[in-house]
């Protein structure tokens, strides 16, 4: 657990980066969304960082985060209650946990989980927003859709009435190498661009972490992930 000073200290300092992005590659200012990654983190370190502002929070494993969620639901009233996205794979059998508890929905990359989320959603909770996640560099290790199956998927989600397609979401292979990390982003932007040609309305592009910032925020993303360098390394 970090101590809640180095958790404002560094949240100031990755919005700061941000923020100074945002110009250098003429980006719209504050259209770059901070998702801070708490997956493996106690509630102490998430109650520090809202403390400071930050209201949107990312968490991987199902079972952890609905147990976070449940503890933290009444510490919060409805103005600056906490927003839960989910990030990581989904089996089918935790899809209601998902449209219970949670707000967004990163990783969906099959027609039957986001049927199921749409089903589960209750009826009372707005629109389950989602985004596709793409296999933007084909790797047989990674989730996500292939590329050429994004447009059929896109097409069948808009019919579910209680989820709202929003975007793409990808995790590129591992590189040091910005031209690498960019070339990754930028296939995912055109997929965006390539889906809003066919009238889709879409806003969002979930791409960038901590290693490789600079580049998504260069290519277009409106969401990036960042955990490390908020909360430290994980145990």
């Amino acid at each position: 657990m970090a101590d809640n000073f180095q958790i404002e200290q560094n949240l100031k300092q990755v919005l700061l980066t941000i923020r100074e992005l945002e110009k250098k590659y003429k980006r719209p200012n504050n259209s770059v969304h901070l998702l801070a990654v708490s997956k493996t983190k106690p509630i102490e370190d998430i109650i520090a960082a809202h403390a400071y502002g930050q209201i949107s929070f990312g968490e991987n494993y199902v079972q952890e985060a609905v147990e976070k969620i449940n503890a933290l639901k009444n510490n919060f009233d409805e103005t600056n209650k906490i927003e839960w996205h989910f990030i990581g794979p989904l089996q089918k059998n935790k899809t209601r946990l998902i449209a219970e508890n949670f707000d967004w929905m990163h990783s969906v990359d099959r027609y039957i989980i986001a049927q199921r989320l749409s089903e589960q959603r209750p009826k009372d909770l707005p629109p389950l927003q989602v985004c596709i996640q793409v296999n933007i560099d084909q790797e047989e290790s990674k989730s996500g859709v292939a590329v050429d199956k994004i447009q059929h998927l896109a097409e069948d989600l808009v019919d579910l009435k209680c989820l709202k397609l929003r975007g793409l979401m990808a995790i590129p292979k591992i590189s040091s190498d910005t031209t690498q990390q960019r070339k990754s982003f930028a296939a995912l932007r055109e997929q965006l661009e390539q889906l809003n040609q066919q009238g889709f309305e879409l806003d969002t592009l979930s791409m960038g972490m901590s290693a490789d910032l600079e580049a998504a925020i260069a290519e277009g993303a409106t969401i990036v992930r960042i955990g490390t360098a908020i909360f430290g390394k994980r145990d």
